[in-house]
């Protein structure tokens, strides 16, 4: 089967290197792989990235010639920006043609991270731990945008809830979990992950990559697979299923590869249409 172009996205103060390892794997022509690098786009806010995403592809597009579908791959804010992309700005037109949106740590409902950085109680001491890891030292998330755009209580989150998700486009989500419960998954938070319940509670669950948790995640009646498949593949190097690290991990870019070379090929699970 002839490739397709292969748009990739990365996430929150990132960059388009942490996509390397793919790149080397995947067998698709350099030209038809999209990277789009807003690295220096953190003080614009999500509409106006995702706006910036849109000029890229049709600018891509124009440059190629080619106007069939793509597959996007995005980590983590990545595939925020891309969902408002192909959802709140796009959602009505449908001109961006997409076969697939394989989706790796993306906090499809706010992020509970980004909220908890606000958090009066928990912020100071949450930022603390992370920073110089996650975080800028000296950190303060009322300056930055991108945060504020990706917290679960924010506008932009509300818009993508009411608009819903794309019946022409196959989601995947690729999601992480501490399933032996080791402390050295993402040493930071003890191996857990914080996340804020639907009773406006937090709480740290194992349901989680360290930094999105499950729940964040959750798209109704869309695919995914829960990484390691294997417990045991945990034990020797447990960092690597964290958040940051699971776009080099070695199972997630099999899963990425599969499925985009066989995009018929099902996904493990599916989240039910209602929660």
């Amino acid at each position: 089967m002839e490739s397709i172009p292969l748009v990739l996205v990365h996430g929150w103060k990132s960059h388009p290197g942490i996509w390397r390892r793919l790149i080397e794997q995947v067998r698709i022509p350099s030209e038809q792989i999209w990277l789009f690098d807003y690295s220096g786009l953190y003080e614009s806010t999500i509409s106006q990235i995702a706006h910036q995403l849109r000029s890229f592809l049709h600018e891509k597009r124009r440059v190629a010639g080619y106007h069939g579908p793509v597959d996007i791959v995005c980590h983590s804010m990545g595939g925020y920006v891309t969902r408002y992309y192909v959802e709140v700005l796009d959602g009505k037109k449908r001109e961006e043609k997409v076969r697939q949106l394989i989706e790796i740590g993306v906090p499809n409902r706010g992020s509970s991270m980004a909220e908890i950085f606000n958090d009066p109680v928990h912020g100071p001491e949450v930022i603390d731990v992370l920073s110089g890891e996650f975080v800028p030292q000296k950190y303060e998330p009322e300056k930055d945008v991108n945060v504020q755009g990706l917290r679960i209580r924010s506008r932009e989150t509300r818009e993508l809830c009411n608009a819903g998700i794309r019946p022409d486009i196959r989601y995947r989500n690729i999601l992480a979990a501490n399933r032996t419960g080791d402390p050295a998954f993402f040493p930071s938070f003890n191996g857990r992950t914080w996340v804020l319940g639907h009773d406006e509670t937090w709480r740290t669950t194992w349901l989680g990559d360290g930094v999105i948790p499950h729940y964040d995640s959750y798209l109704p009646g869309t695919e995914f697979d829960l990484v390691p498949t294997d417990p045991v593949s945990l034990q020797a190097d447990p960092y690597q299923y964290c958040h940051i690290f699971l776009p080099k991990n070695p199972e997630v870019i099999r899963l990425i590869i599969r499925y985009i070379t066989n995009p018929a090929a099902p996904s493990s699970e599916r989240f039910p249409d209602h929660r």
